[in-house]
C-alpha cells in the first residue's frame, strides 16, 4: 500500500484536509494559556473522531488545522465538532473570552483537500480506464 494511505475493513483511504478558522470579529484572543489550551484541545477532539492531527498552526487571529480524516465524516462535522468543542470549553475555563465575544468562532471556515496525486493524474488515469 502507498505511504500515507490507510486501510479500514472495508476500504483504503487518503483524505487530508486544511482548515482555516477564525475568532468572531477577527479578535486576537488566540494568545497565552488560552493558546496553549486551544491546542490540547483541537487535537483531543480530533483523536476522539478517529482522525489524526498533521499540523496545527495557531496564530492571534486565526487557525491552521491540516488533518488525515475518516472517510465518514464530511469537513463540516470535523469542523463543526472542532469548533463547537473548543468554543464550548475555552470560554468556561476563560471568563474574558465570554465579555469580549458573542461567540468564539465566526460561523465560516475554510477548507480544502490535499493528496498526493495531482488531478492531472487522477484524469489520465480515470481516461485511461475508460478507454476515452
Amino acid at each position: 500500500m502507498p505511504r500515507g494511505y490507510v486501510a479500514s475493513q472495508t476500504c483504503i483511504h487518503f483524505m487530508n484536509y486544511h482548515f482555516v478558522w477564525c475568532p468572531k470579529y477577527r479578535r486576537p484572543v488566540i494568545v497565552g494559556k488560552v493558546k496553549q489550551r486551544l491546542g490540547e484541545l483541537v487535537r483531543e477532539k480530533v483523536e476522539g473522531l478517529g482522525c489524526e492531527v498533521i499540523a496545527l498552526s495557531m496564530r492571534n487571529n486565526h487557525v491552521h488545522l491540516f488533518v488525515q480524516a475518516n472517510p465518514r465524516l464530511s469537513p463540516n462535522t470535523i469542523i463543526g465538532q472542532v469548533k463547537g468543542y473548543t468554543s464550548r470549553i475555552l470560554r468556561g475555563e476563560f471568563p474574558k473570552l465570554r465579555s469580549r465575544l458573542p461567540t468564539l468562532w465566526t460561523r465560516s471556515y475554510f477548507v480544502s483537500t490535499h493528496g498526493h496525486v495531482s488531478d492531472d493524474s487522477i484524469q489520465r488515469y480515470i481516461e485511461e480506464q475508460t478507454g476515452m
